[in-house]
């Protein structure tokens, strides 16, 4: 059997999730659309506590990246194949956080901030579509000398794939630079997201210095759709475009770029540089099944990620990810059973 001993690294933002079902009136208050993801601003510092007194809340250790990460932990079954490193604040979310990735077999690195509190992200559920509002704080102060430290390099030695949610560029691009480098330099994976729309607006300097070097590409097909306006490129079709983010310049020409783009309920668009496009269906679920869909793209990603690793066709990391999202969009916030039961 291969060694998957920390094979696959993840980092990100590590924020804990304030999870609920609220209504309309709650959204427009706040400004909120559902299907969104944006930082918090001013306006949206109350909303955190209204939501815990008004309305029924669940936290869940979340954040885009380790999501993934310990969705693809749970899909290999093989304690300590992932690890992660993102920035917590030394409190009582931060313990929360720190225990239940370890006790989902996840190797974590943290970089404990001593005056910063950890980040939390507010998922307002309507109709079982999910709006983020995240208040970074602690995951907002990560920097490069702690994955520079010794200990924390040699994740990023042993590691074979990585995975970085693209809303770390708002945080540390040097250190998505770091490890983007060392995989092209090492024939490694390098894998992102394209993760929102303000992403692709706000942060496209930092996102075009780290696409040369990304491997494969996820996004939704919004975030494809503004990818494309923001470029200029005069299409909506989600095809046209995974293609054209495939051909993007690569920094290193050992591997190809996938583009993966999911669409709801529609099929999962995989492009190469070559124009190649597959279209493969996801599973269908009942309305009355969906639970929430946060947390669906990331589980995608893990359950991706979890066969790419294994070195499986692209049609069965698919598969795997269809399957991860289908579990976790029955479940309220990126959670999932004990065991998967993934053929």
């Amino acid at each position: 059997m291969a060694n998957f001993d920390g094979i696959l690294l993840g980092m990100g933002n590590p924020l804990l999730d304030i999870s609920s079902v609220v209504d309309q009136g709650f959204l427009d208050k706040y400004d909120i659309k559902l299907n969104n993801a944006i930082l918090a601003e001013e306006k949206h510092v109350p909303m955190y506590d209204e939501m815990a007194s008004k309305f029924k809340v669940e936290f869940i250790a979340g954040g885009a990246t380790q999501n993934s990460i310990k969705v693809a932990q749970w899909m290999l079954q093989i304690p300590g194949a992932t690890g992660y490193i993102g920035c917590i604040g030394k409190d009582k979310f931060g313990e929360e956080m720190k225990k239940d990735s370890t006790a989902a077999g996840v190797n974590v690195h943290y970089y404990e901030d001593e005056t910063t509190p950890t980040g939390t992200c507010a998922v307002c559920v309507v109709g079982g579509e999910r709006s983020l509002v995240a208040n970074l704080a602690a995951a907002n102060c990560y920097k490069s000398e702690h994955l520079k430290k010794p200990e924390n390099w040699a994740l990023v030695e042993k590691a074979k794939y990585y995975y970085i949610a693209g809303f770390f560029l708002t945080v540390s691009p040097d250190s998505i630079q770091l490890v983007a480098e060392h995989a092209a330099a090492n024939n490694k994976i390098f894998t992102m997201n394209l993760s929102a729309p303000f992403i692709c607006e706000f942060f496209r300097e930092p996102q075009e210095k780290a696409l040369p070097f990304v491997d494969f590409v996820f996004g939704n097909e919004t975030e494809a759709r503004t990818f494309a306006k923001v470029h200029g490129w005069e299409t909506d079709n989600v095809e046209e475009i995974a293609v054209k983010i495939s051909q993007w310049p690569k920094a290193s020409g050992t591997h190809k770029r996938i583009t993966v783009i999911t669409q709801g309920h529609d099929p999962v668009v995989v492009a190469e540089a070559d124009g190649k496009v597959k279209l493969f269906p996801v599973i269908p679920l009942p309305k009355e099944k969906l639970v929430d869909t946060n947390g669906a793209g990331d589980a995608f990603v893990g359950g991706f990620l979890s066969q790419l690793v294994q070195e499986k066709p692209i049609e069965d990391c698919v598969k795997a990810g269809c399957y991860a999202a289908n579990v976790v969009i029955q479940r309220s916030g990126c959670t999932y059973p004990e065991k998967p039961d993934f053929k």
